[in-house]
């Protein structure tokens, strides 16, 4: 998808609105900045959303979201890394159909009962144990939903972590070898080292 307009939210109604979602969503404020800088640095260039997939090590896919103004940059790296952490590029569509793109309401705390009813009054999917091993919970919504959720929840005293928002939610996770998740995670940390990826998701 095009992005293009000018970087000052004041000027560029699109741009403003898309902040303060941003905001209402607790994106962190420094990848506002950075995607705002980069914007600014471009001046009058051109930014595009790519998705790159990956296959990993064990059958493990991998999906890396990048804003780049730059689009032949991006491509080189973003193969580059990868394979050289271990990885293989991968045709589009080959790894994303393992994926569904889903609102994620990660919540600070709180018991289950409580965040499950919050939740469900909102209309969530699901919710799970925190991905990332904190403790608290992944609420998993339709993108539709995601607004709405987020409000309940927050109405009901919970607290959001800053990395709730839009993501990649694997339909299945893959369980590998130890050996095989160490290539992952090299795969993984190569990509999030470069300027233009924003984020990275497996399996």
């Amino acid at each position: 998808m095009k992005q293009g307009g000018s970087a000052d939210p004041i000027a560029n109604v699109a741009l403003g609105k898309l902040l303060k979602q941003a905001q209402n969503a607790n994106v962190p404020r420094d990848l506002i900045e950075r995607n705002l800088k980069k914007a600014q640095e471009g001046k009058q260039g051109d930014y595009f959303e790519l998705t790159y997939e990956v296959y990993g090590a064990g059958g493990v896919g991998i999906v890396c979201e990048v804003l780049t103004d730059n689009v032949n940059r991006a491509a080189s790296e973003t193969r580059s890394a990868a394979t050289k952490a271990g990885g293989k590029m991968a045709e589009p569509g080959s790894v994303m159909f393992n994926f569904n793109r889903r609102g994620v309401c990660v919540v600070d705390g709180g018991s289950e009962d409580a965040v499950f009813e919050a939740a469900m009054e909102a209309g969530a999917e699901d919710i799970v144990p925190r991905r990332d091993g904190e403790e608290g919970w992944d609420v998993v919504c339709e993108l539709d939903d995601f607004a709405g959720v987020q409000d309940a929840l927050a109405d009901a005293g919970f607290t959001l972590n800053e990395s709730t928002g839009l993501k990649c939610i694997p339909v299945t996770e893959i369980e590998t070898s130890d050996e095989d998740a160490d290539v992952n995670d090299k795969i993984i940390e190569a990509l999030l080292d470069l300027d233009d990826v924003d984020a990275v998701y497996s399996q």
